[in-house]
């Protein structure tokens, strides 16, 4: 999950700098951003820290999901699967 983090940052990053950058020019105009500004820069942080918080929420659902496997693998006699190997 903090790959997908990586990625969901870098994108957010870049595609902020993109419009910040794009306002600024007065290519475009936006009332919900002044352009390249303090916010562009910290929009950056967002590359180290969606990576962070996507590994976090995704260790979590990992346990999550662990808890509930064990739990209905109990009620209903789990998932056996035989493989057959032959040289």
């Amino acid at each position: 999950m903090s790959l997908v983090g990586l990625v969901a940052g870098t994108l957010y990053s870049f595609g902020g700098l993109i419009i910040d950058a794009l306002v600024s020019f007065g290519l475009i105009t936006s009332e919900e951003t002044p352009g390249l500004s303090y916010g562009t820069v910290l929009a950056f942080g967002a590359i180290i820290g969606m990576p962070i918080i996507f590994a976090v929420f995704g260790f979590l659902a990992g346990i999550v999901e662990a808890v509930l496997y064990n739990t209905f693998a109990r009620w209903f006699g789990g998932l056996k699967i035989d493989f057959d190997y032959k040289d």
